[in-house]
């Protein structure tokens, strides 16, 4: 059996104090529900009392000879029915408030997710595993499901029915009691053998599961690059290597309980039960120290108990499945968001300048170091360099995506640290390679950047994009719902993505050159649409091709995280080391035939 490891038995204990945290918006609720659950427990013996009295009331009458008191067995059949609903009332008056209490806790989590991913910094996204984030959202809120709408009632009712009906069984005949439980504490001792180390190892096991999930949501994403590149067989690999160790970690700790369960069942099963205390009923009344009521009572109850007991060992396995998931939700909750200037300033102006800027990736890997820049109102700026060079990131920074782990960067002369969201993203949009378009109307797409605008000026912003004709012909227009009423090419979404940014009209704009993987047909529109776009703005575009740089009031030129070169492109055209750096971009320097060796 796999060693279970310190990690594991934290991962355990930190699962319950998860569950603990997430329940209490509900803890109020839980406590009602928990006090009905106390009510029909101690309602649970009435029905067997009367059904003692009854057999008592027969067996008298007729030991005496003389008729059944009529009045006296209606009396306690009514009894019995009235203690028995009011048992079934008030338990499921507790599953009613606890289900309730679920719905409303789903709700709290998922509202509580929402708005923590929407304070934490847009560079988290790309840091943090999708299928992670996917399964805390969509699943693991519905996995505390049961510790909250069964749990609390389970448990309970497990613990004090069987203290009251034992405590029942005691009083009417003390020799019934012992019977009744005897296979008891052999289920006890085997289930206890069972559950051994259930925390730490559900914890390992959710471990395994995050994996799968994630490697799975991995290849299903990329398995059009991976077909088409012939690499199958590499793309399963992960997949199949994370349910491999899903499958040993199960089968070992699994594999050596199922005798153990399967003999721990049969020591409660109905059958078994109704010989012990059926068999030891009928040699107690031999003995004349029960009667046949005494005796049904009892056996009917020695059947119940391990209903109510049994369900405390299933609700166990249910907490610690939770306990996995409250763990990711709380990590979730726990995210570090971009922090908010109690006092936002405001801009004065639209430079952009960038000061000693640095930045890391965790604690390893340096992606900017030192950097200096100015973006002045009205000028285009061109980032090109390698892949890794920096350039993204350096443009994620200014839109502030994250924050500098050192240096500053201000528009206006306020440090982005100091402003609000409103006053930043009012004056910096975006169009980038990936149009980024919701699973919406594409009138809402076009409008995220400004809810309150009217069709009118969706529908110009949609003309100047190029793309107007293209939905007022879908059957539903601007109301056609992206991915469920219609698909739209790359070049297509490119250009509601350039609606957007005309619609928000924000003076800032950082460009990741759009056209760089349009199509043909596609991109003459999209230049089309470009051109209106960066007029009169300041413009930070990462170029992939030579018309950018051509264009641009000044060229920055990144290698490893450091600015190496920066001018105009007429500038820099004879610089040799400007040149490599272009043509390893892919581009291509028309005229320039080696230039003259100096930087």
């Amino acid at each position: 059996m796999t060693n279970v490891s310190e990690q594991d038995r934290r991962s355990g204990r930190a699962g319950q104090d998860a569950i603990k945290r997430l329940s209490q918006p509900v803890k109020g609720r839980i406590v009602v529900a928990q006090a009905c659950t106390v009510l029909s427990a101690l309602l649970s013996f009435v029905p067997y009392l009367a059904l003692v009295q009854l057999g008592d009331l027969f067996l008298g009458a007729k030991a005496a000879g003389q008729p059944v008191d009529a009045a006296r067995a209606h009396e306690v059949v009514g009894v019995l029915i009235m203690a028995f609903l009011s048992q079934l009332f008030f338990r499921a008056l507790a599953l009613i408030i606890t289900h309730f209490a679920d719905m409303k806790l789903r709700y709290v989590i998922r509202r509580q997710i929402v708005e923590r991913l929407g304070r934490v910094p847009l560079a988290w996204f790309g840091e943090t595993d999708s299928g992670a984030v996917r399964n805390a959202v969509q699943d693991d809120t519905k996995t505390v499901h049961t510790v909250i709408a069964h749990g609390p009632v389970d448990r309970l009712n497990g613990v004090l029915q069987p203290v009251v009906l034992l405590a029942f069984m005691a009083a009417v005949n003390w020799r019934l009691a012992l019977i009744g439980v005897a296979t008891i504490p052999l289920y006890f001792a085997l289930q206890a053998l069972s559950m051994k180390d259930m925390g730490p190892r559900t914890a390992q096991m959710n471990g395994h599961l995050a994996t799968v999930s994630s490697t799975m949501v991995e290849l299903v994403s990329g398995i059009k690059v991976v077909k088409a590149f012939g690499k199958t067989g590499e793309a399963h690999e992960s997949y199949a290597k994370a349910t491999a160790a899903f499958s040993r970690s199960y089968g070992d700790w699994c594999a050596p309980l199922i005798g153990l369960c399967a003999v721990a069942g049969e020591l409660i099963s109905a059958p078994l039960l109704l010989l012990v205390n059926l068999g030891g009923g009928a040699l107690v009344m031999g003995a004349g120290a029960a009667n046949l009521p005494q005796i049904l009572a009892c056996s009917l109850i020695a059947i119940v108990l391990p209903v109510a007991i049994s369900a405390v060992a299933n609700t166990a396995w249910s907490y610690q499945m939770a306990g996995a998931a409250a763990t990711r939700l709380c990590a979730i909750l726990d995210t570090p968001p971009l922090p908010e200037a109690a006092a936002p300033k405001k801009p004065n102006g639209l430079a952009v300048s960038i000061r000693d800027v640095s930045y890391s990736y965790g604690e390893q890997t340096q992606a900017l170091r030192g950097i200096d820049l100015d973006l002045q109102p009205g000028t285009t700026t061109a980032l090109i360099g390698p892949s890794g060079s920096g350039k993204s990131t350096l443009a994620m920074l200014i839109a502030r995506f994250d924050d500098p782990t050192s240096g500053s960067i201000s528009l206006g002369g306020v440090d982005l640290r100091d402003l609000s969201a409103r006053d930043l993203y009012g004056a910096v949009s975006f169009v980038l390679q990936d149009p980024l378009l919701i699973n919406a109307s594409i009138r809402r797409n076009i409008a995220l950047a400004k809810p309150d605008a009217t069709m009118e000026d969706i529908r110009r912003a949609a003309r100047t994009a190029q793309i107007d004709e293209t939905v007022m012909s879908l059957p539903k227009g601007y109301d056609s719902v992206l991915g469920t009423d219609c698909l739209l090419s790359g070049g297509e979404s490119q250009r509601v993505s350039i609606a957007r940014a005309l619609l928000a009209d924000a003076p800032i704009l950082i460009m990741d050159e759009a056209t760089a993987f349009a199509d043909p047909d596609s991109e003459a529109e999209i230049q089309k649409a470009l051109n209106v776009l960066v007029k009169d703005r300041t413009v930070l575009v990462i170029a992939h091709r030579v018309g950018a740089i051509e264009g641009a009031d000044q060229v920055v030129v990144m290698e490893q995280g450091e600015i190496v070169a920066r001018g105009t492109h007429r500038d820099l055209r004879g610089n040799a080391h400007y040149q490599a750096l272009v043509r390893q971009c892919g581009l291509q320097l028309d005229g320039a035939e080696g230039g003259d060796g100096h930087e």
